[in-house]
């Protein structure tokens, strides 16, 4: 249950983050140029969001990929035999 809401709360965070990178994304049509944008972006703690959103659906994913890889070298029918 707690792999689940690690998962909503990232695909949360990283769709709030995305939404204040658009929202930001008038900048570029005031004047800035892209690199002034990135710079702007980097430092705002709500674009973080997504990156702290992108960690958490890692997490939550991070048990179910080691479950596929044993499944994947143990499987019914492999040719190596299990340990």
């Amino acid at each position: 249950m707690t792999k689940v809401c690690l998962f909503l709360l990232g695909v949360i965070l990283c769709s709030l983050g995305f939404m204040f990178m658009i929202l930001y994304l008038n900048l570029l049509t005031m004047g800035y140029s892209f690199l002034e944008f990135v710079n702007f972006i980097i430092r705002r703690k709500e674009c973080w969001l997504v990156v702290v959103g992108i960690i958490l659906i890692l997490i939550s994913f991070e048990r179910w990929i080691r479950n596929e890889f044993l499944l994947r070298y143990f499987g019914k029918f492999s040719r190596r035999r299990s340990l």
